[in-house]
């Protein structure tokens, strides 16, 4: 068994004649060593299967066992044209003393098989070159009828693409064969064409099923973290008054629902009115009781200022403010000894555990962006990590300046570490459609303007073009309205080769109506 290659460059071609079919180069004591052909005539064609075997300086053959190949090329040659290399596989030998190799012979003539091995024992590297002679399959001049089952050949057109055909087989002045075109090729449609399995998979063809499935398309854009208006709350003074005490001295501190925030001094006078209204029902009592009451509620006066009040049978010359909600702290104009008048803002207070995100989606996708749908949030102030937002609200209004509209989204932020006017890239995953649509890979697709063609995929290497009428556009995916039908087979790898035969097979198609003899 042959060991493995050693190497995947190619030896350079070492041009030392020796005997017949027999050349080799080495140094000292590998320099005796010599390779031969077994044997040195082989066939033009594809999977060719060439055999050397190395000779000791005795003239045995030495163990492919004990051989390590290092290097082998495969030239046209060795005379004029020593570019024209082929690649060589390595196969499992038919006996012990055999190295094997399958190869592509292009063409008739002479070729030089360049290899370099190791052999056990010998210190020096043995290199040498061996000559094969390629010759034609013989071929009948007069084509066979079709057996049962074959495919009947129409005629044969030249290997490059020239505008030459024959009823017959032949070569062109280079020794290529003319390539077979078959009667059902013909009567394809324009630009069908036919690949062999060898060459389709060299070229990497692939084909996948058309099939109806929901279009996402995903719309992005960019926005900034604001606060929830709807968690927002203000403190406001509806009486006139001076701060007597800050329970809360600093604005970014959180508080929860009903704490003190801050006590006053009452100067309103139609306050300490409503306030001796209130005493003087409770003296009464009925009804009015609860009247009068309410009246200092519409004042900001709490609930526990009142029973206080009640209690005492005393009007109250200070309240406390407390917080209508639970959350931070976010403006605090308020100041120890502050005058206030009613109307002023003393506390501004936001429940920061959910937020709204205010993006800017472009205009021609604004269309595909309903209320109920997730987007994806990213934040460069934390790489790597993403939020999952809603879409709340779309705004009726686009800025004319950037053609875009705005959009809310309320997002999570249990953990606090989102912060107001974080900037943030948002993805949302948007439907195209109400239903499933017919599609394809967008690179099954070849557009060049005019027209869009795919390339479906009949059977028995067979591929026809056809034209469609596309839709919609989903990330890698593209509707099919036209052309197509669910369960057919489209190309969407390699695609430009079998383009370029279609082309090569209509543009013959226009020299070929009917087979002439040159």
């Amino acid at each position: 068994m042959v060991r493995s290659l050693k190497a995947s460059t190619i030896a350079v071609l070492v041009a030392v004649v020796a005997t017949v079919g027999i050349w080799s180069v080495a140094g000292a004591q590998s320099q005796a060593y010599k390779f031969e052909a077994v044997p040195d005539e082989i066939s033009v064609g594809e999977g060719v299967r060439i055999e050397v075997r190395l000779l000791d300086p005795d003239g045995k053959p030495v163990p492919s066992e004990n051989v390590d190949i290092v290097s082998t090329r495969l030239d046209m040659g060795p005379e004029g044209m020593a570019m024209m290399d082929t690649p060589l596989t390595p196969l499992p030998a038919g006996s012990a003393d055999v190295l094997a190799f399958e190869t592509k012979i292009a063409m008739a003539g002479r070729w030089a098989l360049a290899i370099e091995v190791r052999v056990d024992g010998v210190p020096e590297p043995v290199k040498g070159v061996v000559i094969f002679t390629a010759v034609e399959k013989k071929a009948d001049a007069t084509p066979a009828a079709p057996a049962a089952g074959e495919r009947e050949i129409r005629y044969y057109r030249n290997p490059m693409g020239l505008p030459d055909i024959s009823p017959v087989p032949k070569k062109d002045s280079m020794g290529m064969d003319y390539i077979p075109v078959y009667e059902e090729d013909v009567a394809a449609p324009a630009g069908t064409v036919r690949i062999g399995p060898e060459k389709t998979q060299r070229a990497g063809v692939r084909t996948v099923a058309v099939e109806r499935r929901d279009l996402v398309r995903t719309i992005r854009g960019a926005g900034t973290v604001t606060v929830d208006e709807a968690r927002v709350a203000l403190v406001t003074a509806r009486f006139d008054g001076f701060v007597e005490r800050l329970d809360v001295r600093t604005t970014g501190g959180t508080v929860a629902a009903g704490e003190p925030l801050l006590t006053v001094w009452i100067e309103s006078d139609e306050l300490l009115r409503k306030q001796a209204d209130y005493l003087s029902a409770l003296s009464r009592g009925g009804r009015d009781v609860e009247r009068a009451a309410q009246n200092l509620r519409l004042f900001g006066i709490s609930s526990a200022s009142i029973a206080e009040m009640a209690r005492t049978r005393a009007p109250a010359r200070v309240v406390t403010f407390e917080a209508p909600l639970g959350g931070t702290v976010i403006e605090k104009p308020s100041l120890d000894g502050m005058r206030f008048a009613a109307g002023d803002t003393l506390f501004r207070i936001a429940d920061l555990s959910a937020l709204w995100v205010m993006a800017e989606i472009a205009e021609q996708d604004l269309a595909l962006v309903r209320p109920g749908q997730t987007a994806q949030l990213s934040m460069p102030a934390m790489p790597g990590e993403t939020r999952e937002a809603i879409v709340d609200f779309v705004y009726p209004d686009l800025d004319m300046a950037t053609r875009s509209g705005r959009v809310r989204l309320v997002v999570p932020n249990a953990d606090g570490r989102l912060k107001l006017g974080h900037f943030v890239r948002v993805e949302i995953g948007a439907p195209v459609g109400d239903k499933p649509a017919l599609a394809v890979p967008a690179a099954s697709v070849i557009d060049d303007g005019a027209r869009q063609i795919v390339f479906v995929a009949r059977g028995d290497g067979l591929f026809e073009p056809r034209d469609v009428r596309l839709g919609a556009r989903a990330g890698t995916d593209v509707e099919i309205r036209e052309g197509l039908a669910a369960g057919e087979e489209v190309v969407t790898s390699g695609i430009f080769l079998i383009d370029a035969e279609s082309n090569l097979q209509t543009a013959l198609s226009a020299f070929a109506t009917e087979p002439v003899t040159p």
